[in-house]
């Protein structure tokens, strides 16, 4: 695919006293979400992880069907769900992720005392270390 923003049919399913189901017919896949906006949301953030998924994996985006296509029971409806996908790719590359560190009792009392900011200092020194450019 070339475009930048990808659209995909979508199912929303409705049942008395159960979140909207939704599921990507072309996709295989499928999510929830509690009312309209939040079964929205939850398609729009599991297409964009779905078609990274296959981009990294090196994979075929399978073609998205018609959403004219698509064929619902009465509890159902056929919306068209979009991503932009160079926010998503962002979003994956600068995700952050939590580590613990293990460090001499006298070594964190003087970083304290110095206010520095833990985080900052070792991404400094893992790019030094790893060649990394920041800036």
């Amino acid at each position: 695919m070339n475009s930048e923003r990808i659209f995909y049919p979508a199912v929303f399913t409705y049942e008395a006293g159960k979140e909207i189901a939704v599921e990507f017919p072309d996709l295989g896949c499928a999510t929830s979400g509690v009312n309209e906006d939040d079964a929205f949301l939850s398609a729009r953030e599991l297409l964009g992880c779905v078609i990274f998924g296959l981009e990294q994996d090196g994979e075929a985006i399978p073609k998205p069907s018609r959403l004219s296509d698509i064929r619902t029971e009465s509890n159902e409806r056929a919306v068209l769900v979009d991503v932009y996908m160079p926010a998503v790719r962002l979003a994956h590359e600068n995700k952050s992720v939590s580590r613990t560190v293990t460090i001499p009792s006298w070594l964190n009392a003087r970083a304290l005392a110095e206010n520095i900011n833990f985080s900052q200092a070792l991404q400094e020194i893992l790019c030094r270390k790893l060649g990394v450019l920041t800036e």
